[in-house]
C-alpha cells in the first residue's frame, strides 16, 4: 500500500473521531447515554469479531493477559464509555475532544506512578502546560464566566480512565499484537457495560429513539468511527510511525470544535480555543525526546 493510500486514510481517520464527538452529542438528543454507550459498544464488537473470524491471526490470551484485558475492559470501556457519554450529555462536543486531548499526557503521569518510568523536562513542561489548557476549559466553560461544568466533570473522569486503560494496553502489546488487543480488550468491555446498561433500565431511566435514520446513524459510528478506524490507525501507525501520525491527532479537537458549531450549533468559545492550543501544545512538547549528551547519556531525566 502506497504512503499516499496511508496518510489519505490517517487524514479520514482524523475527520471520522473528530466527527464522532458531535455525532455521539446529536445521538444524546434522542438516546440516554449508557443506551447508546452499550449499543454503539457491542456494535462495533461484532464488526472486530467477524474481521477476526474473515482474517484469524487471534491466540487464545494467557492468564496473565486475560487480567491485563479485564483492566483494559474496566477502565478503557466500562468506567470510560458510562463517564464519557454521561459527560456528553452535560458538556458540548468541543469540550469532550479538547479534554479528552489530555489523555497522552495524562497517560504520562500514571506511567510515571505506577511503571516507574523515567521523567524528564519536556514531560513535566508538557504535562504543566497541558492541564493549564484543561483548567481554562473546564474553570471557564464560556467566554468569561467562571464555573465548573458537572458534564465536564464527567468528561475529565472518562480521560482518566481512557489513560489508565493505556497502561494495560502498553503491556498487552508486548506480548499481543495491537490487532487482537484491539478485539479482546473492545469485546470484552462490551460485556461488562451490560452491568450498567441493567442499572439505567431498572431505573426508568432508558431512552430510546424510534427514528430509523438515527439507528443507521448509530451503526455507522459503531462501526466506522470506533471499528474501521481503528485498523486504519493502526495500520497507519505501523506503516509511517507513530511521531508522524500523531499530526493527524493533533487536529482532532478542531475538526470536533467545528464538527460541534456547524452540526450543533455549538458556540466556539475564546476559552476553548486558548486551552485546546495549550494542550496540544503540551502533548507535542511532552513527546519531544531529550537530546542525547556526548557518550551516549540523555539529559534531563528524573
Amino acid at each position: 500500500m502506497s504512503e499516499r493510500i496511508i496518510l489519505l486514510r490517517l487524514f479520514s481517520v482524523s475527520l471520522l473521531w473528530g466527527s464522532n464527538y458531535a455525532i455521539s452529542a446529536y445521538l444524546l438528543r434522542d438516546f440516554s447515554p449508557i443506551f447508546l454507550s452499550f449499543v454503539r459498544i457491542c456494535m462495533t464488537s461484532l464488526f472486530l469479531i467477524s474481521v477476526g473470524m474473515i482474517n484469524g491471526g487471534l491466540r487464545k490470551p494467557t492468564k496473565k493477559e486475560w487480567g491485563l484485558l479485564a483492566g483494559a475492559g474496566i477502565f478503557g470501556t466500562l468506567l470510560n464509555q458510562t463517564f464519557y457519554f454521561t459527560g456528553l450529555h452535560h458538556s458540548t462536543a468541543g469540550n469532550a475532544a479538547l479534554i479528552l486531548a489530555l489523555a497522552p499526557i495524562c497517560t504520562t503521569i500514571l506511567a510515571r506512578i505506577f511503571l516507574k518510568e523515567k521523567f524528564n523536562v519536556f514531560k513535566i513542561s508538557g504535562a504543566i502546560i497541558g492541564l493549564a489548557g484543561v483548567v481554562i476549559i473546564v474553570v471557564m466553560g464560556k467566554s468569561s464566566e467562571f464555573g465548573l461544568s458537572i458534564g465536564d466533570l464527567y468528561l475529565l473522569l472518562a480521560m482518566l480512565t481512557l489513560s489508565t486503560s493505556l497502561l494495560f494496553i502498553r503491556r498487552l502489546t508486548e506480548s499481543l499484537s495491537s490487532y487482537a488487543v484491539t478485539i479482546f480488550s473492545t469485546v470484552f468491555g462490551s460485556a461488562l457495560m451490560v452491568i450498567p446498561f441493567t442499572g439505567e433500565a431498572v431505573a426508568g431511566s432508558t431512552v430510546v429513539s424510534h427514528s430509523i435514520w438515527l439507528w443507521i446513524l448509530l451503526a455507522a459510528a459503531g462501526i466506522l468511527n470506533q471499528g474501521l478506524a481503528g485498523f486504519w490507525w493502526n495500520s497507519g501507525v505501523s506503516v509511517i510511525g507513530a511521531s508522524r501520525a500523531a499530526m493527524f491527532m493533533n487536529v482532532q479537537p478542531f475538526i470536533a470544535l467545528l464538527a460541534g458549531h456547524f452540526l450543533l450549533g455549538d458556540p466556539i468559545f475564546g476559552s476553548q480555543i486558548i486551552g485546546g492550543i495549550l494542550i496540544l501544545g503540551g502533548v507535542a512538547v511532552a513527546n519531544k525526546k531529550p537530546t542525547s549528551k556526548p557518550g551516549g547519556t540523555v539529559s534531563a531525566t528524573a
